[in-house]
C-alpha cells in the first residue's frame, strides 16, 4: 500500500511510491501532459501526469480539475532541482475528493480589499502561507526561549475590572450586569505571579480600543510578557536583547525560503546581533530636532517623488501594452497584475510623500515631555541599522506603575525597543515601582481610585522587591521580520478599526 506523506517530507521518499493528499493550487495542461501544482499546507509539489502513464479517464480528470479541488495523487518521487522544494511526483493515479468550480482567488492579481474580504480563502495562497509560517516560528521561539530559562508560564485573565494601561482605550463588556473590560495587558497579574515564582511570562491576546488606522495598529493582537523579580532596568535590557536575537536566529534557521519568497534579503536579519544601540529619551529628542533627522526626511521626500514619477510612467506604458491589439491573454493577465501592484505602491507613496513635511515639522519642533509618536519612532528607527533601545522617558507620559529614576525624578526606569527600517516599537517595558508610598502618590497624581487596585498595592505591602518586565507584540515583530507594509497581514484574521469581516 502506498504511503501517504506530506510534501515537506518528500525528501525522505525519493524513488518510492507515495500518495499526496491536498488541493490543486494551479495547473498547466497540454495534449500529452498535465502539470498539477498540489498544496497540502506544508508545501507545494508539481505532480506530472503523463497521458501515456495513466488510464485515459485519469488523464481526463486531471485535465479538467478546478482550482482548489481536493484530491489524492499517487506516484513516484523524483529529485528535481528546478522544481519548487526540489522534488516532484510522477503520477500513476489521481483521485478526486471534491470538485471545485469558480474559486474566487484566481492566479491573476487581486486588490488588497478584495483579498481581505476573502481572507478565509486567501490564507491558502503563498504569501499568507509564508507569513504565517514565520509567525509560527516566532511563537515557537518565544516559548522555547523562556522555558529554557526556567520561566513559568502563567495565563492571565482576559476580563479585568480595571485598566492596566490608559482607560481611554478599554473595550467595555457586560459581565452579568457588571461592567468589566477586555485586557490591555497581563502585567499587573504577572507582577503577583513574579513575587510568587520569581520568573514568569504570559502569552495571549490583548485588546486596545485605540481609534487608529495606521499600519501599526490592530484592536486585537498577541503579546508575550515576561516579568522578573529581583531585577533592574539594565537586566531587562539584556533579557530583551537576548530575546529578540533568539527570535531572529530561529526565523533565519527555519524560514529563509519564506523570507526570500516575500522579497526579503536574509542578510538584513543576519545583522541583528548584540549589542543593540541605546539612547535616552532626551538623546532621542536631540536626534529628532537635529540635522540627521531632517536630512533623512529630505532624502526620503526626494526619493519618494522620483519613484512616483517612475511608477506613473510605468503604469501608463503597461496600460498601453495591455490594451494593444493582438496581446495574448496570459500577457494581459501578467500586465494587469503588474499594474495593480504599481497602483497600490503609488497610492502608498503618495500618502507617505504628503505626510513627510508634516513629520519634518513635528520632529523639528518636538517638545521634551511628550511621548514619542509613530512618525518619531519611524525616524529614530531609520537612523539605526539595528534595533535601538530608548530609555528613561518622562514620567508624565508613562504609566503609573513605572519606577522613578532616583537620579532624575523627572523620568522613569523604562524602555522601548524600536525595530530598524522604520518599523518602530516592538517592545515596551520598565522596572516597576516597588515602594508602596511612591506608588500611591503616583496614583493620586493620576487621580486613580485606590480601591480597585488594593490587591495590586498588597504586592508592595507584603514582601516587595525590585522587579520589572516588558511586552513584545507578535504582529509588529512578524511585520518587521517579513518586511510587511501593514500589520494586518501578520495575523490570520486581523481586527482593525472599521473592519470586522468575520
Amino acid at each position: 500500500m502506498d504511503e501517504t506523506v506530506s510534501i515537506a517530507r518528500l525528501c525522505d521518499h525519493v524513488d518510492r511510491m507515495v500518495t499526496l493528499a491536498g488541493w490543486l493550487y494551479n495547473s498547466r495542461i497540454s495534449s500529452k501532459v498535465a502539470f498539477l501544482l498540489v498544496r497540502d499546507g506544508t508545501g507545494i509539489c508539481q505532480c506530472v501526469v503523463g497521458k501515456g502513464d495513466v488510464p485515459a479517464d485519469v488523464f481526463e480528470l486531471a485535465s479538467r480539475l478546478g482550482q482548489e479541488s481536493s484530491l489524492k495523487v499517487t506516484g513516484r518521487v523524483h529529485a528535481e532541482p528546478r522544481a519548487e522544494g526540489g522534488y516532484e511526483l510522477h503520477a500513476s493515479d489521481v483521485q478526486l475528493v471534491h470538485r471545485t468550480e469558480g474559486y474566487p482567488i484566481t492566479p491573476k492579481a487581486h486588490g488588497i480589499d478584495f483579498l481581505f474580504k476573502h481572507r478565509h480563502l486567501w490564507l491558502r495562497s503563498r504569501r499568507p502561507t509564508a507569513i504565517l509560517h514565520v509567525r509560527h516560528a516566532v511563537i515557537d521561539a518565544v516559548g522555547r526561549f523562556f522555558n529554557d530559562r526556567s520561566f513559568r508560564r502563567v495565563d492571565t485573565p482576559l476580563l479585568t475590572p480595571s485598566a492596566g494601561e490608559g482607560a481611554q482605550t478599554l473595550f467595555a463588556v457586560d459581565y452579568f450586569g457588571q461592567p468589566v473590560y477586555l485586557a490591555q495587558t497581563g502585567q499587573l497579574y504577572l507582577e503577583a505571579a513574579a513575587l510568587a515564582y520569581g520568573k514568569v511570562y504570559c502569552f495571549g491576546p490583548t485588546f486596545r480600543a485605540e481609534k487608529s488606522k495606521t499600519r501599526r495598529h490592530l484592536t486585537e493582537f498577541w503579546m508575550v510578557e515576561p516579568e522578573v523579580a529581583w531585577t533592574s532596568l539594565d537586566d531587562l535590557l539584556v533579557l530583551a536583547e537576548d530575546f529578540v536575537v533568539a527570535i531572529v536566529q530561529r526565523v533565519l534557521a527555519d524560514c529563509r525560503g519564506e523570507l526570500e519568497f516575500l522579497g526579503q534579503d536574509p542578510a538584513r536579519l543576519e545583522r541583528i546581533c548584540k549589542p543593540f544601540d541605546r539612547i535616552t529619551y532626551s538623546g532621542a529628542v536631540e536626534l529628532l530636532r537635529g540635522p540627521r533627522a531632517r536630512a533623512l526626511l529630505e532624502e526620503e521626500l526626494a526619493a519618494g517623488k522620483a519613484r512616483i514619477e517612475e511608477l506613473e510612467t510605468s503604469i501608463e506604458a503597461r496600460e498601453k501594452q495591455r490594451t494593444a491589439p493582438g496581446v495574448k491573454k496570459h500577457v494581459q493577465d501578467r500586465l494587469a497584475a503588474e499594474i495593480l501592484d504599481a497602483r497600490e505602491e503609488l497610492a502608498d507613496l503618495n500618502e507617505q510623500v504628503k505626510n513627510i513635511p508634516h513629520h519634518m515639522a513635528l520632529a523639528a519642533g518636538f517638545e521634551w515631555g511628550k511621548d514619542l509618536g509613530g512618525s518619531d519612532e519611524t525616524i529614530l528607527a531609520r537612523l539605526h541599522e539595528r534595533p535601538v533601545f530608548v530609555t528613561h522617558y518622562p514620567r508624565t507620559c508613562k504609566a503609573f506603575y513605572m519606577k522613578r529614576d532616583p537620579a532624575d525624578p523627572r523620568v522613569v526606569l523604562n524602555f522601548d525597543l524600536l525595530a530598524p527600517e522604520g518599523y518602530g516599537e516592538i517592545i515596551g517595558g520598565s522596572q516597576r515601582e516597588d515602594e508602596l508610598d511612591a506608588l500611591r502618590a503616583r496614583m493620586a497624581e493620576e487621580r486613580m481610585a485606590e480601591e480597585p487596585y488594593e490587591w495590586y498595592l498588597d504586592l508592595r505591602r507584603y514582601g516587595s522587591v525590585p522587579h520589572g518586565g516588558f511586552g513584545l507584540g507578535i504582529e509588529r515583530t512578524v511585520a518587521w521580520l517579513c518586511g510587511l507594509k501593514h500589520i494586518r497581514e501578520a495575523i490570520a484574521f486581523p481586527r482593525l478599526m472599521g473592519r470586522l469581516d468575520f
